[in-house]
């Protein structure tokens, strides 16, 4: 009795399935690698930082050229990470990278005053956005985002995701992290800034492409002044940084 041929190719429909399920596994594990990486080793570039390189800029941001330079956590001023944490997300020390609690009062405020729901990205979302993403507001990179939020709380610390944010947020066009922005605007190392000009840096976040740390506008001095009235009532908890 004739038998099958053991050298015989398998049917295209389960050649697919296996490429399917082996790109699957693949994209579910890129992220997992990557924010493992980001664990013990500090981001030498990042996508944002590719597409300054490459993409059009600016006359300033040419003639500058790229900033980044990397400082450890320990090394930046105990009032800076006031000020950002009490701008960007107080409650950055409760939640898992998504602070439901912040959307859902977002949406009960957009819903009584008619406007859209203010933004409510974590630090721990722009952190992932600013490492791993681009800028955007695709539902694609979005929920990339959250996903990468979501893993970046199982796998990195809380004091480690806060050294990775205040390296690689950006703060101008092409100007990344703390270090860059306090040599690049105020020409003065991060230990020498002001309580002003720390909270005017926290303050352009929001759109730090438009809003100049040195030549602000209306809008970013309103901003500054919330920032440094935030920080003065909230409660920063500081034993969270031993």
């Amino acid at each position: 009795m004739p038998r099958g041929n053991p050298l015989k190719k398998p049917p295209p429909r389960r050649r697919w399935l296996k490429w399917t399920l082996a790109a699957a596994i693949l994209l579910l594990a890129l992220p997992v690698a990557e924010v493992g990486w980001v664990r013990w080793f500090n981001p030498p570039f990042t996508p944002e930082m590719v597409r300054f390189r490459l993409g059009p800029k600016s006359d300033a941001a040419r003639a500058r050229g790229l900033r980044y330079e990397w400082m450890p956590l320990a090394d930046v001023p105990r009032p800076m990470i006031r000020y950002l944490w009490a701008s960007e997300d107080q409650r950055f020390f409760l939640h898992g990278g998504i602070d439901f609690e912040e959307i859902e009062q977002a949406m009960k405020e957009s819903r009584k005053s008619g406007r859209p729901p203010r933004g409510g990205s974590t630090i721990t979302q722009q952190c992932a956005r600013s490492v791993f993403l681009w800028q955007g507001r695709s539902w694609l990179r979005k929920s990339l985002e959250a996903c990468y939020a979501v893993l970046m709380e199982h796998l990195l610390s809380k004091r480690r995701i806060l050294e990775l944010y205040v390296n690689v947020i950006e703060f101008g066009e092409g100007i990344y992290g703390v270090k860059a922005a306090a040599e690049t605007f105020y020409r003065v190392p991060p230990a020498r800034l002001t309580n002003l000009q720390m909270a005017m840096l926290a303050a352009v976040l929001p759109n730090p492409k438009e809003w100049s740390p040195v030549h602000p506008g209306a809008r970013a001095l309103q901003r500054q002044r919330r920032v440094l009235r935030l920080e003065r009532k909230a409660d920063f908890p500081a034993r969270e940084l031993r």
